[in-house]
C-alpha cells in the first residue's frame, strides 16, 4: 500500500510516524517532508500548494491513499481534484474547507445552528469595523477573515490597539487579501482546549482532548504562536463535560452540515473555551492540529490506516477508538525571535542522545551533512509516561539534551 503525506511539519511527521507503525506496512511518501520524515518515508520536492504537481505524482506512483496535513491545499481544493481523478484522499473538499478558510463562514454556521460561540460581527468596510468597536468593549478579538498562516488573530486591549489592528489588516493588507474582510468578536475568558475528530460525513468520532499553549513565553505571556507545546489527555475535560460537548457542539455540527448540504469527510479540529459550565467554540480547523497531533497520535492504539479507510467508506460508526492509559507531553523547541524575526540554518546537536522521547521535526533540513533549523518552530519533543508529571519530566530531560544556537522553549508545558 502506497501512502502520500502532504506537508513538512511536526504534524506530518507524527502522521507518518503513526502510519509507519501500521501492521499493513505501507510504503510512505511525503511532499515535501522534512529530515525527520525522511527516516521513514521517501520525500518528494513538491510544494503543498502545487495541487497539480501533487496530483500528477499520485497518479504516476499509483498512490493508494493521500493524507493532507496543512490547510492551504485543502482550501485550494486538492480533495476535489484528487476525487475527480478517482484517487482516495483524507480531507474535506473546497466547500467544507471554508470552515478554516473563512472565519465569517464558520461564525455564520455556528450562529445558524445554535452552536455556542462568541458574539461577533463581520465587516468589509474599514470605517464600519472601527465604528463597531463600541459594540464589543475591550479587550476585543480582531480576526482576518481568510488564511493568515496562524497570525491573523489580534487581541486588542484598548481602542488604539484595535484601530492599529484594523488598519494593518484592511488598509495595509499585512495579511494580504485574507484581511480585506475582518471578523470582530467578543473576548472570551477561560481555559482553551482542543478536540480533534475523525469525520466521515455521517459520524463524528472525537479523539481524546489536548491542551495547547499558544503564547510564546511561560505564564501565557508574549505574542501568540502556532503552539509552544501541549499535553494529553486534558485535565480540564472530564466525562461529564465531554458529554456536554458532544450534545451542544459536536452533534449539532453533524446536523448542521446535513441541513446545509455540506459534505465533510476529514479531520475536524474544534477549538473551545471553557469557563465553568460555559463552553463555546473559538474556531474550527479542517485538519490535524499542530502540536496537538504530536501528543494525540502517540496515545492512539488503533491502526490509523483502519480509521482512514473507514472514513473513506463512511463506516466510522464501526470504529471504536482505543487509547493508551498514559499521558503525553510535547515541548516545542523554537528559533530565537519566533514568532516574529528569527534566523535559520542553526546546527542541531544531541538528537542521537534521546531515549525517553520521540522527536518530531517541525522545521528542519539537511545542509552539508548536518541537520539545521529551517523554521520558527523547529522540534516537537514528545514523551509518554504513566502520569502527566512523569511524561513532563521525560520530555524536558530530552529537551535539555538537544541544542542549537538561540533555541528557546517554554518551561511550563503540562504544569
Amino acid at each position: 500500500m502506497k501512502i502520500l503525506i502532504v506537508g513538512s511539519g511536526g504534524r506530518e511527521h507524527a502522521i507518518a510516524w503513526k502510519l509507519n507503525e501500521s501492521t499493513k506496512k505501507p510504503e510512505l511518501f511525503a511532499a515535501p517532508g522534512n529530515v525527520g520524515i525522511m527516516e521513514i518515508a521517501t520525500c518528494i520536492d513538491i510544494s503543498v500548494d502545487d495541487v497539480e504537481g501533487l496530483l500528477e505524482f499520485a497518479k504516476a506512483q499509483a498512490i493508494d491513499l493521500t493524507v493532507v496535513g496543512p490547510e492551504v491545499p485543502l482550501v485550494l481544493g486538492i480533495v476535489d481534484r484528487f476525487e475527480a481523478e478517482g484517487l482516495k484522499i483524507i480531507g474535506p473538499n473546497r466547500v467544507a474547507a471554508q470552515f478554516e478558510g473563512s472565519k465569517d463562514f464558520t461564525k455564520a454556521f455556528l450562529s445558524k445552528h445554535g452552536i455556542p460561540t462568541a458574539a461577533y460581527g463581520t465587516y468589509d468596510s474599514h470605517d464600519e469595523a472601527i465604528g463597531a468597536l463600541d459594540r464589543f468593549g475591550f479587550p476585543v478579538v480582531i480576526k482576518a477573515d481568510g488564511l493568515a498562516a496562524g497570525k491573523g488573530v489580534i487581541i486588542a486591549n484598548d481602542r488604539v490597539e484595535a484601530r492599529t489592528a484594523i488598519d494593518d489588516m484592511m488598509k495595509d493588507l499585512v495579511f494580504g487579501e485574507a484581511g480585506a474582510r475582518v471578523v470582530i468578536e467578543e473576548f472570551l475568558v477561560g481555559v482553551e482546549a482542543s478536540i480533534l475528530c475523525f469525520c466521515d460525513g455521517l459520524t463524528l468520532l472525537p479523539m481524546q482532548a489536548a491542551q495547547d499553549y499558544k503564547k510564546a513565553m511561560d505564564g501565557d505571556l508574549g505574542p501568540n504562536t502556532g503552539g509552544m507545546g501541549t499535553y494529553s489527555p486534558s485535565r480540564v475535560i472530564d466525562a461529564t463535560m465531554m458529554d456536554t460537548i458532544n450534545k451542544t457542539i459536536l452533534q449539532p455540527f453533524i446536523d448542521g452540515i446535513h441541513e446545509d448540504g455540506i459534505e465533510f469527510k476529514g479531520i475536524l479540529f474544534v477549538g473551545i473555551m471553557i469557563d465553568g459550565d460555559d463552553i463555546r467554540v473559538l474556531e474550527y480547523n479542517v485538519r490535524f492540529g499542530d502540536p496537538e497531533t504530536e501528543v494525540t497520535l502517540p496515545r492512539l492504539k488503533n491502526d490509523l490506516i483502519d480509521i482512514f479507510e473507514a472514513m473513506i467508506a463512511q463506516k466510522l460508526h464501526e470504529i471504536e477508538l482505543e487509547w493508551m492509559d498514559q499521558s503525553a507531553v510535547c515541548v516545542i523547541m523554537s528559533s530565537g525571535g519566533y514568532p516574529e524575526h528569527y534566523e535559520k540554518g542553526k546546527v542541531i546537536k544531541g538528537l542521537e542522545n534521546i531515549h525517553k522521547a520521540t522527536v518530531f521535526h517541525c522545521g528542519t533540513k539537511m545542509k552539508d551533512g548536518e541537520i539545521v533549523t529551517n523554521g520558527g518552530r523547529v522540534l516537537g519533543v514528545t514523551s509518554l509516561g504513566p502520569d502527566l508529571e512523569t511524561a513532563r519530566e521525560n520530555a524536558y530531560e530530552a529537551v535539555h539534551n538537544i541544542s542549537f544556537d538561540k533555541a528557546f522553549f517554554r518551561t511550563d508545558i503540562g504544569k
